[in-house]
Order: structure tokens, then C-alpha cells, then sequence
């Protein structure tokens, strides 16, 4: 039998939303009829370019009685605004990630759907393609043995030296941990439960940044936020975690992950009997590696799962799914809001120079199955 689409619009057509609206349209599950944007010309553009049928004001999509989901591609800032927006609308709502900014406004997001009977997503849907969706099955099997320890980094010079427009990067509500950090988080809680704990140290290393690129080259302007964390995570389920995101090094060697050939990346997990070095999180790909407590060489892992191009949106296909067949969704609020309140205990101890205790908590997602056909996620 086949599911009825479930009818959608995009809210923010900002550079995020073409792989989103181009991947839509490979989900039976998805029904996409409009594009909306703060500036009505950016989303009839984008409406034109992927073949939406309609380009209306955000306020008419929010009153269309046979829209059912939203996707919230809006600015950090309005995530929890347009979020609240929607579901007060009667519409189930995906956000891009974070989920909010604040706490309290993460809170309400779920509150006010759990009120209503609606669903809240949030991005980064990542782990649901193929190179995380392996590390699942492999530390699932038992293959490493039980988790005892993780190591996460991301170190790069910062966003300001290519982004035309980088400011709002570097203040409350972004900075590596919030705008980075979430891909790490998410990879991690996905595979490893929820965190009960951080430690953390935090700084600001320069106060004043210098657009490198586009039309503001040569401007400065002022920093906001911390640019290098490096924290500790201590997960529920015993395994302890170090967490460091920075926009402040130069250069860094030895990393499993390349990113723009000089800044670097590392994901690993260390169990009993091995360890997994997990891909990019960021990515829906590979490679997926794993070295047992005997063997001298790492060993690549076929993956297991598809899904291993560019797939955002996966998230929203799943949640769809959900709102059909009265399941429950995997990039879900929950998990989301978890993310929120680890990187907002992370700033606090920092500050504070104390332990933070997570008060939140999640359930892990359930694995997708191995076998599905590309572009459907229930049978």
C-alpha cells in the first residue's frame, strides 16, 4: 500500500535550503508545495530553481490548513520563533540545528508539541546515513567490546577567512561548539546515549576577526563567543568522552579527518576489545574503521547502509514517515534539546570551573534497518 505524502513547505531559503529542497523531491514520502523567506524574491528564486510550486509570504504558509510539516531553515536566532510559530499553526516542524538558542525556548518547542499532538525534528540527520548508521551496527554487534572511552575534535582557523558574511558565526548561539559541535554531539549521543555531566575550559583567543573574503573583505568585527572548548563528557552509559571545537588553530597534524587541507578532524571510540574511527560527521558517508585489540593494521569496514551522498533531509523523510505510521522519528526533539542543554552545561562550566550536571536525557534512536531501498525508510 502506499503511505499518503505527507504535504510540505521550507521556511528559509538561505544557502542550507538547496539540498534540502533538491532532496525532497527524491522522497515519495514528501509532498513539497511552497518555499517561504523572510524576502519573498529569495524564495520565489528558490522555488523556480527546484520546481516548487508555490512562493508565498511566511505568514500565508503558516495559515494553510493542508500544509502538515514545516521545515525551519531559518537563522539560529528564529529557530524557536518560526518553530513555535508552525506548531501553534497545527504544523509538526523540522528545525535546522540547534534547536534554539536558549534553553527555555528548546523547552517550550517540545512542550507546546507534546500539548498539541505534533512532532519537532531537528538537524544534524547525518548519523542516519551510511557511514554512521555502520559505526551503529558495529559497536551494536559487539565488535570493539564494551565503550570505554571517545575522542572528538574539530580544529580549524574559522569560518571568517572564506564566509562573505561571517559575523553571526561568532556569536552567542554559534562558535564551534554550537555551530559545529552538534554534528559531534549528535554522532556521539546516537551511538553512545546520553550524557549525564561536563567539564570544561573555554576561551576567547582573539576579541576582533578580519573578513577575508566578498564584498566586507578587510572589515573587523567583534567576537561574541568562545572559539576553543575543550571539554569532558561523562556518558550514562559509563564511557567517558573528550569533546575540543575550535576556530583558533592555525594548522593541525595527525587527525583522521581533513578538513580544507589544514585544519583537522578525529571521532574514535575506544572499547574494550578495539577501537572504531568513525567518519566525518558531517557527512552521510565513509570511511569506517576499525583496529582489535590484536591486529596491526586498521582494517576499512564495508558499509553496511546507503544513504552516503549529501542526504539532509533524511531527517525530515523519517519524521514523515512517523507522523503516517505513528512511530516514533530518530532526529527527534528530544535528542536535539539533549544537544542543547550538553553545550550550554559545556559554557557554564567553563565558567563556573565546575562540574555541570545534564539534567536532560534522551532515548538512543532506534538503527535503521540494512536493507532498505534508497530514498524509503519503512517498509
Amino acid at each position: 500500500m502506499t503511505t499518503r505524502p505527507v504535504k510540505t513547505a521550507v521556511i528559509g531559503c538561505g544557502n542550507i535550503s538547496s539540498i534540502y529542497l533538491e532532496n525532497a523531491s527524491k522522497w515519495e514520502i514528501l509532498d513539497l508545495v511552497a518555499c517561504a523567506n523572510r524576502t519573498l524574491p529569495r524564495a520565489q528564486e528558490q522555488a523556480e530553481k527546484f520546481n516548487v510550486p508555490q512562493a508565498k509570504p511566511i505568514a500565508e504558509v503558516l495559515a494553510d490548513p493542508e500544509i502538515e510539516l514545516i521545515i525551519n531553515l531559518t537563522t539560529p536566532d528564529v529557530h524557536a520563533e518560526i518553530g513555535l510559530a508552525a506548531l501553534r499553526a497545527g504544523k509538526s516542524v523540522y528545525n535546522e540545528k540547534p534547536l534554539a538558542i536558549r534553553r527555555e525556548d528548546g523547552r517550550m518547542l517540545l512542550q507546546e508539541a507534546e500539548m498539541r499532538g505534533l512532532l519537532v525534528g531537528c538537524a544534524p540527520d547525518t548519523f542516519l546515513g551510511g557511514g554512521l548508521q555502520t559505526c551503529r551496527q558495529i559497536l551494536d554487534s559487539g565488535e570493539i567490546g564494551t565503550p570505554v572511552a571517545a575522542q572528538a575534535f574539530m580544529l580549524i582557523q574559522g569560518p571568517e577567512r572564506w564566509h562573505p558574511s561571517p559575523e553571526f558565526l561568532f556569536q552567542v548561539g554559534a562558535g564551534p561548539l554550537f555551530d559545529i559541535g552538534p554534528y559531534y554531539l549528535t554522532a556521539l549521543i546516537s551511538l553512545l546515549g546520553p550524557v549525564r555531566r561536563v567539564t570544561s575550559s573555554a576561551r576567547k583567543t582573539y576579541t576582533e576577526r578580519t573578513i577575508g573574503s566578498g564584498p566586507k573583505q578587510g572589515q573587523n568585527f567583534a567576537v561574541g563567543t568562545p572559539t576553543h572548548i575543550a571539554s569532558i563528557l561523562d556518558f550514562a552509559s559509563g564511557p567517558v568522552a573528550t569533546l575540543t571545537t575550535s576556530f583558533d588553530v592555525a594548522v593541525s597534524a595527525g587527525a583522521a579527518i581533513n578538513l580544507y587541507d589544514v585544519g583537522g578532524a578525529l571521532l574514535e571510540i575506544q572499547g574494550t576489545k578495539g577501537t572504531l574511527c568513525l567518519p566525518d560527521p558531517n557527512m552521510f558517508d565513509g570511511p569506517v574503521r576499525v583496529r582489535g585489540l590484536n591486529e596491526k593494521e586498521w582494517r576499512e569496514v564495508p558499509l553496511t547502509h546507503g544513504h552516503t551522498s549529501n542526504s539532509r533531509g533524511i531527517g525530515v523523510a523519517d519524521m514523515a514517515y512517523a507522523l503516517r505510521h505513528g512511530r516514533s522519528h530518530r532526529a527527534n526533539g528530544e535528542m536535539a534539546y539533549h544537544v542543547l542543554d550538553v553545550m550550554h552545561g559545556v559554557l557554564e562550566s567553563s565558567s563556573s570551573g565546575q562540574h555541570v550536571q545534564v539534567k536532560s536525557g534522551c532515548e538512543r534512536p532506534s538503527p535503521l534497518p540494512a536493507d532498505l531501498p534508497e530514498h524509503q525508510l519503512d517498509a
